[in-house]
């Protein structure tokens, strides 16, 4: 079968798109580079925060996002990754402005945890993927249950995204996030859904230790999987 280019629409952030990048690479089986996937970025810094459009009617990042599509598509792309949970409240959207499949991570994340048995999970995300019900309405088909932080945990872990990860700092006090972690363990979760793409990268920076679900890793294989490789 012959395979396909993965196309990245990515700046979202920086970071974020180097651990797709990553994961897509350390999880594809393959012993040379010849059969490794052929996988095309577009680190678009200029879209827009995704939370700010949806939350506060900020600038919407909808244009820059179909301008990379579009780029990716033109270069080959077989099929449309990108690594932002709160960016796929877009999703439909996008999808009609390119021909090519945009993978939808939140789904892929549904099928991994169904697939496993879990039925109960917490969700750590960005207030915009919350608030914008993405997760949820995807999760009410498959028999999961989601918990969110209250407000004041919320807050927490918009700080350890915001003013931890994409600010780049290499310390930063994760006390108040577990805090919020251990309640909703005890109200009954079994993982957290690392629903922020920079929240796996928090868990590795930080030394976070839960038991956790990461979205970017079950993007990263069903890519693998779509374009004609196998995934470790």
């Amino acid at each position: 079968m012959e395979k396909k280019i993965i196309g990245i629409i990515g700046g979202m952030g920086p970071l974020a798109t180097a651990d797709l990048f990553q994961k897509i690479v350390l999880h594809t089986k393959a012993t040379s580079d010849q059969e490794h996937l052929h996988i095309l970025i577009d680190n678009n810094t200029d879209i827009p925060d995704r939370t700010a459009a949806i939350l506060r009617g900020g600038e919407d990042p909808l244009p820059q996002m179909v301008k990379s599509a579009q780029w990716l598509e033109a270069g080959g792309a077989g099929c449309l990754i990108m690594p932002c949970n709160t960016a796929h409240y877009y999703h439909a959207r996008l999808q009609s402005q390119v021909r090519v499949p945009v993978l939808h991570m939140i789904e892929l994340t549904c099928r991994a945890m169904a697939d496993r048995g879990i039925t109960r999970a917490g969700l750590l995300a960005t207030t915009g993927t919350i608030q914008s019900g993405i997760y949820q309405e995807v999760f009410r088909r498959s028999g999961v249950s989601l918990l969110t932080p209250e407000e004041g945990e919320q807050e927490a872990v918009m700080g350890l995204i915001y003013d931890g990860v994409k600010a780049g700092r290499a310390a930063y006090d994760t006390a108040p996030v577990l805090r919020a972690v251990r309640r909703l363990f005890d109200e009954g979760a079994e993982v957290m859904i690392l629903g922020c793409t920079e929240l796996p990268l928090a868990v590795r920076l930080y030394g976070m230790d839960f038991p956790a679900v990461d979205p970017t890793l079950e993007l990263a294989k069903g890519a693998i999987r779509f374009a004609g490789g196998e995934a470790r």
